[in-house]
């Protein structure tokens, strides 16, 4: 079990049999592009496996352009 809290929004999720950063994107249907994972306030890449017990932040990149 993995507790993901998503930013700006403020939403909280949990998410079972997640093992890899790239499968949360997918899970929550983001691209590796359009959000920052964070595990214990470091930056995760998208092949960072992932453990039960884990709290992550989804932060969403959001384009001003």
């Amino acid at each position: 079990m993995i507790t993901v809290n998503i930013e700006p929004e403020g939403k909280s999720t949990t998410l079972y049999k997640t093992r890899t950063v790239i499968a949360l994107l997918n899970k929550l249907d983001l691209r590796p592009t359009m959000a920052l994972v964070i595990r214990n306030g470091e930056l995760l890449t998208p092949d960072v496996k992932l453990f039960n017990g884990d709290v992550i932040t989804v932060k969403k990149v959001i384009s001003a352009g």
